[in-house]
């Protein structure tokens, strides 16, 4: 199986990620010689008037709250964007993604990947790989963390469903996962802020096989041919 269709396979075993995040700041000042302290003093504080009246103050961004990231999700209707995937080792594939909440959604890869498509509808996920004999490897797609983002009423204030929740680089990132299942992997949300827009996430599935995928600006569509998602007529196709 591709490396592609294979980093939507659910599987055994779990890991862990962590975030992290380093921030540093530092300040010198020179002095010459021949200069009084007093002086030198008084044109030190001249200069930071000037640095505080050019710069202004210093900004701290905050974190989007999870009811604002739960409305901003729950917007998601009928959307399609540009992707790249990053794969468990290490290639890259790239493609076209459609979802239509609740419960659809498409990868169509771009070659050389393009004998490999992804569709959740009905419950169910099912993996078309080219590469591979037979009819599509299919799972429950309430046990893949993508089921998160994909379901009728998202509510990331639900107990046990976020187990992180904090602001990297001036994006919001919250660690979440089925609070009834956690033992199905958990998802990574990152949303750029200004206005709040899901940018990318990171899937890591039962066997801590991590999968990235990061999105293109959504575009909002009116509405797709149900063939789209249609993954018995997308099997007597294929």
């Amino acid at each position: 199986m591709s490396a592609s269709a294979k980093s939507w396979c659910p599987s055994s075993e779990k890991t862990s990620v962590h975030l992290s995040r380093q921030r540093e700041d530092g300040y010198s000042a020179l002095a010459r010689a021949g200069i009084y302290i007093g002086a030198m003093r008084r044109f030190l504080i001249l200069c930071a008037c000037l640095l505080v009246g050019l710069l202004g103050a210093p900004a701290f961004a905050e974190k989007a709250s999870l009811s604002e990231l739960s409305a901003y999700l729950n917007s998601i209707r009928t959307v399609e964007a540009d992707f790249t995937q990053y794969n468990a080792d290490g290639s890259t594939s790239r493609g076209k993604l459609y979802i239509q909440r609740p419960g659809r959604v498409r990868f169509e890869y771009a070659p050389p990947n393009d004998d490999t498509l992804v569709v959740a509808s009905g419950g169910t996920l099912a993996v078309f790989d080219g590469r591979a004999s037979g009819k599509p490897e299919k799972y429950p797609l309430n046990k893949t963390p993508l089921s998160l983002i994909l379901s009728r009423n998202i509510d990331l204030n639900r107990v046990h469903m976020v187990t992180g929740h904090g602001e990297q680089n001036g994006r919001t990132i919250v660690q979440a996962q089925d609070p009834d299942h956690p033992e199905y992997g958990r998802i990574y949300l990152y949303f750029e802020e200004n206005p709040i827009r899901l940018s990318e996430w990171l899937i890591i599935s039962e066997s801590g096989e991590q999968t990235r995928v990061k999105l293109g600006p959504l575009q909002p569509r009116s509405k797709f041919s149900g063939f789209l998602f249609d993954i018995s007529n997308i099997e007597r196709n294929r």
